[in-house]
């Protein structure tokens, strides 16, 4: 069926956004609301991914407890055990780990430990919605004879 490269070459058009330790939940926050999107990878000064904040960070570990966004650092409350998967895990696999784990981002890092992107599960669910479009196109020439 494919495997998640497969995925973030159709996603190429599409920036990958990140965030520090160090900015503050309100900029981030302002940065996710700018881009339309529910997460960012957070990129410790090394280059190296140090964690993941999304909007169920925000939610749990800022306004659940009534923490002023503008005076938190993403790294307090940012989400630190990251599930990520490789270029050439398999999009079942990977729709393995979004159930196992609960999530609905998941970090590509290949063998080197460098993020290659960013898929969500709508992704896949995009991915897999196209897959089935072109086989019914297909199947639908078959039965009428024009394959």
């Amino acid at each position: 069926m494919g495997s998640v490269s497969d995925i973030l070459k159709e996603k190429q058009k599409h920036s990958l956004y990140s965030t520090h330790p160090h900015e503050t939940v309100l900029a981030a926050t302002q940065k996710m609301n700018e881009h339309r999107i529910g997460a960012l990878l957070v990129i410790d000064d090394e280059e190296n991914l140090a964690g993941i904040f999304t909007e169920r960070d925000v939610l749990r570990r800022v306004v659940a407890v009534e923490r002023a966004p503008s005076s938190v650092q993403v790294g307090e409350v940012m989400t630190r055990e990251v599930a990520f998967c490789g270029p050439e895990t398999s999009i079942e696999d990977a729709r393995s780990i979004f159930r196992q784990y609960r999530i609905r981002h998941l970090p590509v890092v290949d063998d080197s430990g460098k993020v290659q992107g960013l898929i969500s599960i709508g992704d896949l669910n995009a991915h897999h919605s196209n897959h089935q479009e072109v086989t019914i196109h297909f199947l639908h020439e078959y039965m009428l004879g024009r394959t």
